[in-house]
């Protein structure tokens, strides 16, 4: 539970860790918030008023959304409370299927939807994950090009409403080689589509990190942040299986400045042992350390 000098004190720290002038690169993803009031079994609406303080106290003034903070439950609690703690939302995260073409137009109205409620809140991009299929399973060639297709839909959509289109990953897309991750890259259009760069997932998958930023390129718009040791995911966002520091030098030597978004995740077997907020806070000064933010 945050306390008034916790949350005071937040404050503080979140200003001295703005950039003078301009906006921070630095932002956290709210999937933690969801396992938070999950363990305290809670819904999302009851949950929401404790969780996204947490972001000020912890010096965050950046946060990424996603899905499940737009239903109709709990998005009329949101501008009340992105104001009170003076939030933005630079991007946010809208998942769906992509591989057939009827679900992923319900996927793009979605998007639009909630892109259009975010904008207010300084939101200039929307990410999605592709759907996978069921247990992981590997889409068909006809699928990708469906996908491929709609995607580029998507990105051309979001484009007229002035924000950037980014595909996020997890594990399935780094199978059999990053068969679908490299089925995106090559056959999305760079003009409407960016790329979500997900390096923790990208090494759970069996990829090396730092070869699939590389491939990336500049279309690498946004990284998500996450460390594990022996692939065990960590309380805070600090060292372990993942140099971080040769992502920041490769960042630095080709003059990439993607947006950095610190989403911790918890498995069953993570040793959590500070409140979250201590947590979130320790993440934020590594990534800054690191990143030189």
């Amino acid at each position: 539970m945050l306390t008034r000098r916790g949350l005071l004190a937040g404050s503080a720290s979140a200003l001295l860790a703005a950039p003078a002038g301009g906006r921070s690169r630095l932002s956290m993803e709210g999937y933690i918030w969801n396992q938070y009031v999950a363990r305290q079994k809670k819904s999302l609406a009851e949950g929401i008023g404790e969780a996204l303080p947490m972001a000020r106290a912890a010096g965050f003034a950046n946060i990424e959304l996603n899905q499940t903070f737009f239903t109709p439950e709990v998005r009329p609690l949101l501008p009340a409370l992105l104001r009170a703690n003076r939030l933005s939302m630079p991007s946010v995260y809208v998942g769906g299927a992509m591989h057939l073409r009827g679900r992923a137009e319900e996927t793009i109205q979605r998007a639009l939807d909630v892109a259009a409620f975010s904008k207010p809140f300084g939101c200039g991009a929307m990410v999605n994950n592709p759907d996978p299929l069921p247990a992981g399973a590997a889409k068909s060639d006809a699928e990708l090009d469906t996908q491929a297709g709609m995607l580029n839909e998507m990105g051309r959509q979001l484009d007229r409403l002035g924000l950037e289109f980014r595909v996020h990953h997890h594990n399935p897309e780094m199978a059999g080689n990053a068969r679908e991750w490299r089925h995106i890259l090559k056959n999305t259009d760079p003009k409407h589509v960016s790329l979500c760069i997900d390096l923790d997932w990208a090494y759970q998958g069996g990829q090396d990190p730092l070869a699939i930023l590389r491939e990336a390129g500049a279309r690498a718009s946004e990284l998500h942040l996450r460390n594990s040791r022996a692939k065990l995911w960590l309380e805070s966002f600090e060292d372990g299986d993942i140099d971080y520091r040769k992502v920041a030098a490769h960042l630095k030597l080709y003059r990439l400045n993607p947006l950095l978004v610190v989403e911790l995740a918890y498995r069953p077997e993570t040793a959590v042992t500070r409140p979250l907020v201590d947590d979130l806070r320790l993440s934020r000064e590594y990534a800054e350390r690191i990143f030189a933010l």
